[in-house]
């Protein structure tokens, strides 16, 4: 049986109330992930070039003590504007990922994973808390087609689909089934289809397969792709290259 295809201009995008329930599932996801990460996978390298499964981790762990406090946020910032260029990199929040990374360095497996248990649930609850007239500011200035950003699109959605897209890289990494279901992380993904599809214009029926999957159109004989969900957001992540409609990507 065919499933019906949906328009991406009628998909509702994630509101701040469903992110918060969103983030407690991706939350508890990544953290029955790390737990049964075998001894030898945590050396495993990922699509991060300078990143091995264990670094990876670090990364995702030591974001979420950033959203706990602006003053933790503000340091991480402040302490990685000169690794910037150091690892050669571009971006003022890769110098931070990397202080996250070198400051978990000397932690055991077991210590990483219990300060993700721990401080992502403190995370999501500090998130939560962002004064609403402070969350509608414009502040983000991040990577094209994305562009300039209210506070929320990183606080509501942004950090989460961080997470979510990592722990697609750790799955790859260890060759490892990713844990995949319709209503978590298929949501994810058709908001993921409806914001990538808003940045261009131009036509397209997409099939993404697997259990996160769906069928996706945008105006009327344009191409037609029929691919994995996680081929496809590889290639939104740019983990890896598309082409045709697939050229398109979206910082994750």
């Amino acid at each position: 049986m065919t499933e019906p295809s949906v328009d991406v201009s009628t998909i509702p995008r994630i509101t701040h109330d469903e992110s918060t329930e969103i983030t407690a599932v991706e939350n508890r996801k990544f953290g029955e992930q790390l737990r049964n990460l075998g001894a030898n996978d945590w050396s495993a390298p990922t699509a991060c070039e300078r990143w091995d499964v264990r670094a990876m981790a670090a990364h995702v762990v030591g974001g979420a003590a950033g959203q706990i406090s602006p003053r933790e946020f503000v340091r991480q910032v402040r302490a990685g504007r000169p690794l910037v260029k150091e690892i050669g990199a571009q971006y003022w929040w890769d110098g931070m990922n990397e202080v996250q990374v070198r400051e978990r360095e000397q932690l055991g497996t077991d210590e990483l994973i219990a300060e993700w248990i721990t401080n992502s649930e403190r995370a999501r609850v500090a998130r939560n808390k962002l004064p609403k007239p402070i969350g509608r500011l414009p502040l983000l200035k991040l990577p094209a087609p994305v562009g300039r950003q209210r506070l929320t699109y990183l606080f509501d959605m942004g950090f989460t689909r961080d997470v979510w897209a990592h722990r697609m890289d750790i799955a790859a990494a260890t060759n490892r089934p990713m844990d995949l279901d319709a209503n978590h992380d298929g949501r994810i993904i058709a908001d993921v289809v409806a914001e990538w599809s808003s940045y261009f214009d131009e036509p397209f029926t997409l099939e993404l397969t697997g259990p996160a999957g769906g069928h996706f159109t945008s105006g009327s004989g344009g191409e037609s792709v029929r691919i994995d969900t996680l081929e496809f957001m590889m290639i939104l992540a740019e983990r890896a290259e598309g082409t045709g409609v697939l050229h398109h990507t979206l910082p994750l």
